[in-house]
């Protein structure tokens, strides 16, 4: 056990070094087995996160993200945070203001993420398979840029299925009432 974790730690940090060396705008952490984003990260990373447009943190067993991460990295143009144990996002993210993507589909979502309503950039929005029974219409209506958002695979309302199409300019992706997900 100590051998894979250890393993673990080694991918992140040559990941890390990676992003810094190569001054790349990405950094992937996605299948490192993370359940919560390292601080460590951000003094590594200080001196480059403002040139970090794409983070992917997607298939880990995170639960929350802090405010610190969407501050420091609030240059964001695309966050990946798919298939993890997030339930919300700290109201922080409206420190995102450039950010374009948000995927946080296979998550433990109850409400839709509201914030995400404030980002003036924001075009896509991937909630799909979580649990999202009342969705924002009216908010999502007025953001500027939102062109997509899936909520396919979640319980939604009737009422969201019926006043949502004559308000909204966007595609709105959803699944046929009481359709279940593909087991992953």
């Amino acid at each position: 056990m100590l051998k894979k974790m250890g393993e673990a730690v080694a991918r992140v940090a040559r990941k890390v070094n990676e992003t810094v060396e190569s001054g790349s705008d990405t950094l992937d952490l996605a299948e490192c087995k993370l359940v919560s984003f390292p601080t460590g990260i951000y003094k590594v990373l200080r001196n480059v996160s403002d040139q970090i447009h794409l983070i992917t943190l997607a298939n880990n067993e995170l639960k929350s993200l802090t405010s610190k991460f969407m501050t420091t990295f609030s240059q964001l143009r695309e966050l990946r945070l798919e298939g993890n144990f997030l339930h919300r996002l700290p109201n922080e993210v409206s420190a995102l203001q450039h950010l374009r993507a948000i995927d946080l589909s296979r998550n433990q979502f109850q409400d839709f993420p509201e914030q995400l309503t404030t980002l003036p950039a924001l075009e896509t929005i991937n909630l799909g398979e979580n649990e999202i029974v009342d969705v924002p219409v009216e908010q999502l209506a007025a953001m500027p840029a939102l062109r997509s958002v899936n909520l396919r695979f979640n319980p939604l309302s009737a009422d969201v299925r019926v006043i949502a199409p004559p308000l909204i300019k966007f595609d709105m992706l959803v699944s046929p009432e009481g359709a279940r997900a593909p087991p992953p």
